[in-house]
């Protein structure tokens, strides 16, 4: 029996995939969850074979979600589900060590097929993103500036970034700069969008 993690934070698809794995005689979702903060903690008390999680979730996103997983975990199995497939989203999904990204708009059997792959050990690439692996570019933020336009794209202003990533709101500042400078934005709400489309956040 494979043992299923869900994460995904629209309650109706959450419960549908559940629904849907569960008719499968091999497969049973132990755990659902639906924030990527959720998923380590799930990990610990379900230990599920393979977690099949959402990029865009509150709080961690999916593919920060697959590296703490990977870390604490690296026998769980990683299985990304996403509604779209951003050339940056496949890099950031490498680098966590994810086994399979799919597009949400896959076919069932295909999920399915997909999680008892991961599951077996084997790699799994939604065909339709095979195209898309090809512009991968190569993502010229640093982790630390990464994590600061997130938290800024998510509406969090200099001081509170100071202190949820232990910095001064001046170090957070300058960071914010050197991102502008780095993506060519006209500010930093410009910035977190070409980050959004290129999939680095």
């Amino acid at each position: 029996m494979i043992k299923v993690l869900l994460a995904d934070d629209h309650h109706v698809v959450r419960g549908a995939l559940a629904a849907l794995l569960d008719l499968e005689p091999d497969l049973t979702v132990v755990a659902q969850v639906d924030a990527g903060d959720k998923v380590v903690a799930a990990a610990r008390s379900y230990r599920p074979d393979v977690a099949v999680l959402d990029v865009d979730m509150p709080g961690l996103d999916g593919l920060a979600a697959a590296a703490d997983l990977h870390t604490e975990f690296p026998s769980c199995r990683v299985l990304i589900l996403t509604g779209h497939g951003k050339p940056g989203h496949l890099r950031r999904a490498l680098a966590a060590h994810v086994n399979g990204f799919l597009l949400k708009t896959a076919p069932p059997d295909d999920l399915v097929a997909a999680i008892r792959a991961v599951a077996a050990g084997r790699r799994v690439l939604d065909p339709s993103l095979a195209l898309t692996a090809w512009d991968v570019t190569d993502n010229p933020l640093t982790p630390r500036e990464t994590d600061v336009l997130r938290l800024a794209a998510e509406g969090a202003e200099a001081p509170e970034i100071a202190e949820r990533l232990h910095l001064t709101a001046g170090t957070v500042r300058n960071y914010l700069t050197a991102v502008v400078t780095k993506l060519n934005a006209r500010n930093r709400t410009d910035a977190a969008r070409i980050a959004r489309e290129a999939g680095w956040i």
